[in-house]
């Protein structure tokens, strides 16, 4: 038996991953941060081109997407370099709930 509470709840815990990743310019911000060479992370300065965006508006989106387990940051001195969380704990939890939503979609094919 499906356990639809369980899997209402699972939804409601990504609600705030799911806004974050609906919205272009932090799309954009999450493109320009894998497409990084390297894990050390980018500033600010270097989401400006990516984004269209001004220093003020590229730090509230990072903020959602910090807020949102997706992107992390370091500090070196008074730098902050921002990267993609390593932990991933949100996107396994995307992929969990839509394998959720597979199976129950196959088994509903199958009957």
């Amino acid at each position: 038996m499906i356990d639809y509470a369980n899997l209402q709840q699972d939804f409601s815990e990504l609600s705030d991953f799911l806004i974050a990743l609906g919205d272009k310019k932090r799309q954009a911000i999450i493109i320009r941060l894998l497409e990084a060479e390297n894990c050390a992370g980018l500033q600010v300065t270097s989401l400006l081109e990516a984004t269209n965006l001004s220093r003020p508006a590229i730090s509230h989106h990072l903020k959602i997407l910090k807020e949102a387990k997706i992107v992390n940051f370091r500090q070196e001195g008074t730098k902050n370099y921002y990267y993609l969380d390593h932990e991933q704990t949100e996107i396994k939890k995307l992929q969990s709930f839509l394998t959720k939503v597979i199976h129950i979609m196959n088994e509903r094919d199958q009957s």
